[in-house]
């Protein structure tokens, strides 16, 4: 059984298997998660993800996690080099990094909030989008953990509402 936790936090602090970026298709590390995940882990991290892309929106690539404490970094391009984003390429990238997470055997998976940065989508959306997602994922191997690490209090609320409503 797959149990979904909601932290608030910094993503490139969390213990899980793989954390996932929010990325564009060309696998460009900026601002945000991207940047940070750039800054903790080392530019070796975006280098070899650059070597992988381009891919499409919804699609993602796993790199080596660098000096993070995660095994893996699972690129998902939530978004094209307009850097707009929407609900559909939210839920594609967030099963699609899922099923990455579960052919790579991993037991543990933390996400950030997918394209409510760079790419502007309202957090509230995004929440139950990501929440759906999360529930409606039927693991087919060893995947124990899903993990929202949220940065800031308005972004751990909207996710936290969205998890109790399922809850319920």
């Amino acid at each position: 059984m797959v149990t979904i936790e909601i932290l608030e936090g910094d993503i490139t602090s969390i213990d899980a298997d793989a954390i996932v970026n929010a990325a564009n298709n060309h696998l460009w590390m900026g601002a945000g998660v991207a940047g940070a995940i750039k800054r903790v882990g080392g530019s070796e991290i975006e280098s070899e993800a650059i070597r992988n892309g381009p891919i499409s929106v919804g699609e993602v690539v796993v790199t080596s996690a660098g000096k993070l404490k995660a095994k893996y970094v699972i690129h998902a391009a939530v978004m094209g080099q307009d850097l707009c984003t929407d609900a559909e390429k939210i839920r594609q990238a967030t099963k699609t990094s899922l099923i990455k997470a579960d052919e790579l055997n991993l037991k543990s998976v933390a996400f950030p909030a997918l394209g409510t940065g760079v790419g502007g989508f309202p957090i509230n959306d995004c929440a139950k989008i990501m929440i759906d997602v999360a529930y409606e994922y039927n693991v087919k191997k060893d995947l124990k953990r899903i993990i929202f690490v949220l940065y800031g209090q308005a972004a751990y609320l909207a996710f936290q509402k969205e998890l109790t409503k399922r809850r319920v």
